[in-house]
């Protein structure tokens, strides 16, 4: 007696945009970032009826930057590279419907309470409700995917899930318990953690992006990276960040801050090749990395000149948070539905450009001329939501279409 085996199913979604996670969270990042830095707009001139006494307005916006914007793009990327990596197939179709649909309804109750539209803060009840359903459903596929493949030292992403959720449920509390400072350390610690986690994965991906799109042109490079590069990198931003966030004090912050920089600096000396500027994908990657490199510098310079606090966070989390995750989205929704990455939209230089503009808009134009702050924020918003547009126009019918191989994903 011989056993048939019958070939499996072939997976197949509703849509294509629901084939893997990427394409959906990509596409919702790309359309909120628009939404939410054009509702910012209005908030931040007085132009809405947000309830500040429930929640300070720059908290409002920093939450929805790191905790709807940022997790977004990270979900996205992370539930896609998870697949990679253990080879366990991870949510498409309803499921995957299913938990975007949880960041879907925390961003629009979010969106409502910055319109105004909240009675108390029972619209930000709602929003905790589904931001921690988000993180918990994300948290679950990928620690039943580890555990399938015995992939333990996947388990450092779960930890650094567990701390957002841990940075996330402090902006609710201090919201609820009407008490900003415990806000304020959600929304800060929820921050740092996406750069830790933008300076580890850049550190993996950005010299193999830069190796993979030379060689295309028979270049052949070996960018450099080091153990202790590595070491340093982590240990002078971990006791920066837990400085600049609990013990303030201006020689340990310029210390550690110029450390994270240096070792970086260094680190983007052995990265560099002339011809990264003849490709926006590279050059974006490294601009983006720079850009962090830079703004630690101005943590560092921050407490002798006297300039704002938040012109250095808005640096850091410009170059860190924006432009990398605008060139990652870039790049990984060509790769990953089977499209050529060295022949990228002909709009993302101009993308990248106004990502540019933002950051030196926002960031260093005000310490130059701090008479015109107002008008260098409005520019910064103004290129900020231009470049979206400009991906929603360019990616989303990538992303929303079948590959062009026929194949699942």
């Amino acid at each position: 007696m011989h056993t048939i085996n019958l070939p499996s199913k072939p997976p197949s979604s509703p849509h294509p945009i629901l084939n893997l996670s990427f394409r959906v969270f990509f596409s919702g990042a790309a359309v909120f970032a628009v939404l939410i830095m054009t509702l910012w707009a209005f908030v931040f001139t007085g132009h809405t009826d947000i309830a500040a006494q429930t929640l300070n307005p720059l908290y409002w916006h920093g939450h929805e930057m790191v905790y709807g914007y940022a997790l977004a793009v990270v979900a996205g990327f992370l539930l896609t590279a998870v697949q990679t990596w253990t080879g366990v197939k991870m949510p498409y179709g309803y499921k995957l419907l299913a938990i975007f649909s949880y960041w879907l309804i925390a961003r629009l109750s979010w969106l409502a309470f910055g319109l105004g539209l909240d009675i108390g803060a029972g619209l930000l009840l709602l929003a905790a409700i589904f931001d921690m359903l988000f993180v918990a459903s994300i948290a679950w596929v990928v620690f039943r995917a580890v555990l399938q493949v015995k992939q333990y030292k996947q388990m450092g992403i779960l930890a650094k899930l567990a701390l957002l959720t841990l940075g996330n449920g402090l902006c609710y509390w201090g919201i609820f318990a009407n008490d900003m400072t415990v806000t304020k350390i959600g929304v800060y610690l929820g921050f740092y953690l996406i750069i830790g986690l933008v300076l580890t994965i850049g550190r993996r991906v950005v010299p193999f992006f830069i190796e993979r799109g030379l060689a295309y042109d028979c270049i052949d490079v070996k960018v450099r990276n080091s153990k202790w590069q590595d070491v340093l990198s982590l240990v002078f931003f971990l006791t920066f960040f837990i400085i600049d966030l609990f013990y303030p004090n201006k020689y340990l912050l310029t210390i550690t801050a110029l450390g994270v920089a240096i070792v970086n600096l260094i680190r983007l000396a052995g990265w560099y090749h002339p011809k990264i500027w003849q490709k926006p994908l590279l050059w974006s990657l490294y601009l983006a990395f720079l850009g962090m490199c830079l703004s630690f510098i101005l943590y560092a310079l921050q407490p002798w000149l006297s300039f704002s606090h938040s012109l250095a966070v808005h640096a850091l989390s410009i170059a860190g948070v924006g432009m990398m995750t605008l060139a990652m989205m870039a790049r990984v929704s060509l790769g990953h539905t089977g499209r050529n990455i060295h022949q990228p939209p002909k709009m993302v230089n101009v993308m990248f450009a106004l990502m540019v503009l933002v950051f030196v808009s926002r960031a260093f134009l005000p310490i130059i001329a701090v008479e015109h702050y107002l008008l260098w924020v409005m520019i910064a918003q103004g290129a900020w939501i231009s470049c979206f547009v400009l991906f929603c126009i360019s990616y989303l019918p990538i992303l929303s279409k079948p590959r062009p191989d026929g194949l699942f994903g």
